[in-house]
Formats: C-alpha cells, structure tokens, sequence
C-alpha cells in the first residue's frame, strides 16, 4: 500500500483515533500537504500497522481515525540480532539503517578487544539515541510495520551471558575453514532466533572467537575474500532471510 507511513505509540491511539504531533504532524500538513479526508497508515513498532484516515489537520496537530488493522509480520520468520563491533565514523549508522531495510530485528553493539572508539557518558547516549533514530527514518522509509531494537553498547560477558538457549548464534571467521554459513542454511532447521556476531575493523581476537565458541556460538566461514565490517553483517542477514525470511519474495 503505497501510503505515508508513521510510528505511534500504543498511547497515541484512543477509542479508534489517533493524534500525531510534533515533527510528524508538520510533514503531514507542510511538507506532504494532506487535507481531510486522505489516509496514511500508522504503526505501533511492535508488527501492528493501522489504515487510517485524516479528520482534523493542523501544522501542531493532525488526528485521524483508524479504519482497519492490519494483520502482524508472520511469527515463524527467524528473528535475526546482529552483534557488531562499533566500527569507525559513521559506518554504524550505514549499518543501523540498511540492516532496518532488509529485515532486522536487533542489534547489539559490541566493545570488543579491537574497538578503537570511545564512548563514554553522554556521547555513548547520543550515539545510541542516533542509531535509534536512523532505525526509525528507515523503517518508515521502507515501509516495514516494526522498529529494529537498538542496544546500548554491550561487553562480550554482558552478550554472551545473555544469549537465548534456544537461538542460534554465528561468528563468520576468516580462520574457519570447514564449517560454512552455506552449510548451515542448508541442513538445519529455521531457528527461532540467530544472533551473528561481527567484528570491528581488524575483527575479532582468536581468544574472543574461542570465548564466543564456549558459549555455543558455531565459527563459519563466509568464502574467501574478507569483507569489511559494514558489508560483512548485512551479507550475512541477507543470506539468512533470502533462505528464511522474506527477503526475495
């Protein structure tokens, strides 16, 4: 459906309305110019998505009402985390937004050996807050009903502790030789949950891969060449949801 497309939270919606504010409401009325009468489709980033129509519109306030729910995202879709070691300027946020285009569902951001970024008190916050941002803009851009969860950056201990027991977890590694990503894809079943984890520029330790294998995740390799820290996470997730997920139609 080829509607403008807006987040709202679950208290923006009462008794069948909704009202947008803010920055919202100025690109509903200036920037998009819809008047009474046109419809939009509105989200609650957790997989719902509404079919509404515009009752009221003004520049601070715009209310609409909600015509139809739309069914949530299918729930047998592997949900895919990405565990990534913060690379240099602003790759993360290439990284944030694109990953949110193809499909996932978390991201975790890693302070692994080789991190060379630093990120303490408030510039850790407006970081996460950016990255929390550009999830938004792209989900919106690319029409998909839910929001990617972006962390707060974590500590191996803190990620590897709490791992689902149930989900499968990844470490493409140049040093593997024998397990594959393909191999993977092809004789397992669709887990319910993948977690991959990518390093930062210089990649992961062989200490930390042997750490991470301690705790249940599987080396793969991913072919020969090795890839950038900005391209190695989303081939991977989009290898993972073209053969589970949605991703090829």
């Amino acid at each position: 459906m080829n509607l403008p497309h807006f987040f709202v939270s679950p208290n923006q919606i009462s008794e069948g309305m909704v009202c947008l504010s803010g920055t919202d409401a100025v690109h509903v009325a200036r920037v998009l110019r819809l008047g009474v009468g046109e419809r939009i489709v509105l989200s609650d980033g957790k997989g719902k998505s509404y079919l509404a129509v515009l009752e009221r519109v003004d520049k601070k306030d715009v209310s609409c009402k909600i015509e139809k729910e739309f069914a949530a995202a299918p729930p047998d879709l592997p949900k895919v985390t990405l565990v990534q070691g913060i690379p240099k300027g602003d790759k993360m946020d290439f990284i944030v937004q694109k990953g949110t285009e193809l499909g996932l569902n978390g991201l975790i951001p890693l302070l692994s050996e080789r991190v060379v970024v630093k990120l303490e008190g408030d510039k850790q916050l407006k970081r996460w807050e950016r990255w929390r941002r550009i999830a938004l803009e792209a989900a919106k851009q690319c029409r998909r009903p839910d929001i990617p969860e972006i962390s707060r950056p974590e500590s191996w201990e803190q990620v590897l502790s709490a791992l689902p027991a149930e989900a499968a977890a990844l470490i493409p590694w140049e040093e593997e030789k024998s397990d594959s990503l393909k191999g993977f894809l092809r004789h397992e079943k669709p887990p319910v949950e993948i977690y991959v984890f990518i390093g930062p520029e210089g990649g992961f330790s062989s200490g930390e891969v042997e750490c991470a294998r301690l705790h249940g995740v599987r080396p793969v390799t991913i072919g020969p060449r090795i890839l950038r820290t900005e391209t190695a996470g989303l081939a991977v997730l989009t290898m993972i949801l073209y053969q589970w997920g949605d991703l090829g139609g």
